[in-house]
């Protein structure tokens, strides 16, 4: 099984996805939200708490967690580094490798295009999975379509995947 991460401070969207490439199947999804008023360092412990319990709750054997880019919104770039941070952790703490996809090359993975919108993506997730509807909210759906790029790719070559020490394979 593989797990998806769409690492964010209010929102992050996890995905259990089974199955090969061409018949993949979701088993899990979820999305763990924090409230903005509470403090920093109990907004981290509640990811990193609650993605604790989806690793021990499925039969993990890959994971694949959004790449951060740079933007120019500061302050949504630190939390959700943060929020990606204590993922990581987690991460390391189940003993899993990762594997980092940037946006791009999950959307190129996807449909062929890097430029792919929001909408295109939950379509082809959607149909990919065989779902009666989109998942929601956004971050589920994207935590999907990393699971899938993963799937995909698993075997594939140029892919940066660190084990769980932080060291590159």
């Amino acid at each position: 099984m593989i797990l998806g991460i769409d690492p964010g401070m209010h929102e992050t969207g996890w995905a259990v996805l089974d199955g090969s490439a061409s018949s993949p199947r979701l088993v899990a999804s979820g999305v763990i939200r924090t409230l903005p008023g509470i403090p920093l360092p109990l907004r981290l412990k509640a990811i990193h708490a609650e993605l604790a319990v989806v690793l021990s709750g499925h039969r993990i054997e890959s994971v694949a967690i959004e790449e951060m880019f740079f933007t120019t919104i500061a302050n949504t770039v630190r939390a959700t580094l943060q929020a990606r941070g204590v993922a990581l952790l987690a991460i390391a703490q189940a003993g899993h490798a990762v594997t980092e996809y940037n946006p791009k090359t999950v959307k190129l993975s996807l449909t062929g295009s890097g430029r792919a919108e929001k909408a295109q993506m939950q379509t082809v997730v959607q149909k990919a999975l065989g779902l009666a509807a989109k998942l929601r909210p956004n971050d589920v759906a994207d935590a999907a379509a990393i699971a899938l790029c993963h799937l995909r790719a698993r075997r594939g070559k140029g892919l940066r995947v660190l084990d769980a020490w932080g060291a590159r394979k």
